[in-house]
């Protein structure tokens, strides 16, 4: 008898240890982001970029919303892999996240080595929404419709030339897909940063490509370009008069950029779904969807339910244009 009350004891600490550990997950919803410590978010592009931009956006909101500062840390260089490697090798706590963009998913496909797996190195948290192309030529281009200038690229292969931000970004592979659906011969011509390419479009050095509605909007209001079609699957609110390319001859094209808020790989399935709520919860603010709207974001709130399907699309979607525009950069 004297044994047993120890033995008892030591079953009874057992159990407890037990149930400790199997509480623990429940804790760690609110651990993510420990009261008081600020969250920095990654952001991959320059100041001033479009990503940069949503990212400060968002961020009053989203601090508000989880109860503590969001501090935006921009880490440019390299088509992003250099931010981006900060964000995979951070801790998987929350208290790092970054905001990313489709070249993200375009990257693995046009380096030769990169040091992270797109996919297995980070955890996709939310998509935030979709930056809508639109399909442009300088004036002097006699055509005004997808049809018209399918027709005239035919017709005249080798006069004509379209421009982008540089080899393997968004803007290059939308011309690159357009060309491979339409079935038309133009030459790329690639630039540093879409500044001077958007410069030289307007000057006619090049005749066609693609730019963001943000960007463009006001260049097709002031007769500087004409806009031919948007990308999307659907017309876009900005440019309603705007047909898509896919019902105007080429029925097979949907093509935009996107920004989605990831963290490193291995966080815990309660912190992500917090984050989800948290990060929809700004999303759905009407002061949030203004500032968004402004930037030229077509905001999904429904991006958090299946962000994880969404970038393995993208990756395949990506490697198949990648293949196709014979883009590498190292």
């Amino acid at each position: 008898m004297p044994t047993s009350l120890p033995r008892q004891a030591r079953n009874a600490l057992a159990a407890l240890a037990t149930l400790a550990l199997l509480c623990a997950p429940a804790t760690s919803v609110r651990a993510q982001s420990p009261e008081g410590k600020p969250v920095r978010l990654i952001v991959p592009t320059q100041a001033g970029s479009q990503a940069d931009a949503v990212a400060r956006a968002m961020s009053q909101s989203l601090s508000r919303n989880l109860g503590h500062s969001v501090v935006v840390e921009n880490l440019p260089g390299a088509g992003g892999v250099p931010g981006t490697q900060q964000i995979v090798r951070a801790p998987r706590d929350g208290s790092t996240l970054g905001l990313i963009s489709s070249n993200h998913v375009i990257n693995p496909f046009i380096y030769k080595s990169m040091p992270y797996d797109a996919l297995k190195d980070i955890t996709p948290i939310a998509v935030i929404g979709t930056l809508p192309l639109v399909l442009v030529v300088n004036p002097s281009v006699p055509a005004s419709t997808t049809r018209e200038l399918v027709a005239l690229l035919k017709a005249k292969p080798g006069e004509f030339n379209y421009g982008s931000s540089g080899n393997g970004t968004v803007l290059h592979l939308a011309a690159q897909l357009f060309a491979s659906e339409a079935k038309v011969n133009i030459s790329h011509v690639p630039y540093k940063g879409a500044g001077n390419y958007t410069t030289d479009l307007i000057g006619g050095q090049v005749q066609i490509g693609f730019l963001t509605v943000q960007t463009v909007l006001p260049l097709i209001k002031a007769g500087k370009l004409k806009a031919i079609a948007v990308s999307t699957a659907q017309r876009v609110p900005a440019l309603p008069d705007v047909p898509t390319l896919a019902e105007s001859g080429v029925p097979q094209y949907n093509f935009d950029a996107w920004l989605a808020i990831v963290g490193p790989a291995g966080m815990s399935p309660q912190n992500v779904g917090y984050l989800q709520s948290k990060i929809r919860a700004t999303l759905l603010e009407r002061q949030v969807q203004d500032m968004l709207a402004q930037q030229g974001v077509l905001v999904s709130t429904s991006g958090s339910q299946a962000p994880v399907p969404f970038f393995k699309s993208e990756l395949d979607k990506h490697a198949r244009i990648v293949k196709q525009a014979g883009a590498t950069l190292n």
